[in-house]
């Protein structure tokens, strides 16, 4: 292919990434269009000042939380190929970009990739699998642990079996971390399986990461945790000020527990994600209306916004750079 086919075809693949990101984009904006007008309904009666400051918290956690994951990107790759911190940022959001047009957000690995030399991208996948592992194993302690709290405030299961299940999550959580900061087991299993072997140099990049490097990527990820559940009582609490502050954040604990072991598919997500919310916090509260809204306008913040954002670093993409 010469040069001039490789740039047209280049520029026919970025413009068709941006089609697509901005059809999905419209999609996600028409599916929540009536919870955004019901928003502007509940907020009617709230001072307006109020309602403003509230979203600019918002705002500037999102940005917080993508810095962070930008930070813990940026750190993961300093493994394989060291890159600004800049260049992890605009990866991060161009992979936002991606994933919003792609089933369980899987296009996130291959936007953000992009941005690494030709020969390390599949490295910089595995690279990122840490990452998500990371971010998985603080969901699921977390989750785990407040799902035992709930479980026992509002259910009132029986002492024995509440027993039972206490001993489950405990193991669980501690399965959970004994994996993660034992990776290096993973990658003995992997390299194990006879026809994985030819694939041994992409599994050891898992293994590179050492406690240290691992205890760092966690921290980034309990941040993370933190700044998005924050978000999630900013918004709750301008809408239903009287649900208390532990049991809404426990209760956000179970939410995203729960959400993270359903697939994310664009033509179920939004019914399961409100499903979710309306029957955890119907404990709380009989608002379900106002939980649904808050729900959608974190994602709208979270997802959607980040993803217009990340469209202007498509164009940077390099699909037939030179192998390094």
């Amino acid at each position: 292919m010469t040069g001039r086919a490789k740039k047209l075809l280049s520029y026919l693949l970025k413009f068709s990434i941006l089609v697509l990101a901005f059809y999905f984009i419209y999609r996600q904006i028409i599916k929540h269009n009536d919870s955004l007008l019901k928003f502007g309904h509940l907020v009617s009666t709230i001072p307006r000042n109020h309602v403003v400051i509230t979203f600019l918290f918002i705002i500037l956690l999102m940005i917080l939380n993508w810095l962070l994951e930008s930070l813990k990107w940026w750190h993961l790759t300093r493994e394989l190929y060291p890159i600004s911190v800049w260049k992890a940022i605009e990866s991060v959001f161009c992979g936002l970009t991606w994933a919003i047009f792609t089933p369980n957000r899987i296009g996130e690995y291959g936007g953000r990739v992009m941005f690494l030399p030709n020969r390390k991208r599949v490295h910089g996948v595995f690279a990122m699998a840490v990452g998500s592992f990371g971010q998985n194993v603080i969901t699921n302690v977390l989750g785990a642990s407040a799902g035992v709290w709930f479980l026992y405030t509002y259910l009132h299961l029986n002492n024995w079996l509440m027993l039972g299940i206490t001993i489950v999550a405990v193991v669980f959580i501690g399965l959970m971390l004994t994996c993660y900061f034992n990776i290096k087991w993973m990658v003995t299993l992997l390299n194990s399986i006879k026809f994985l072997r030819k694939f041994h140099r992409f599994f050891d990049i898992i293994g590179k990461y050492n406690t240290r490097e691992l205890l760092n990527i966690m921290l980034f990820c309990l941040s993370r945790f933190f700044v998005f559940t924050f978000q999630y009582y900013l918004i709750i609490h301008l809408l239903i000020p009287e649900i208390p502050f532990l049991q809404m954040t426990l209760l956000m604990f179970v939410f995203f527990f729960i959400q993270s072991a359903v697939p994310s598919l664009d033509i179920i997500d939004f019914g399961v994600r409100n499903f979710i919310a309306i029957n955890l916090f119907g404990y709380l509260t009989h608002q379900t209306i106002a939980v649904v809204v808050a729900v959608s306008l974190i994602y709208i913040i979270n997802l959607v916004l980040p993803a217009v954002i990340g469209s202007v670093f498509v164009f940077k993409l390099k699909f037939f750079d030179r192998v390094y």
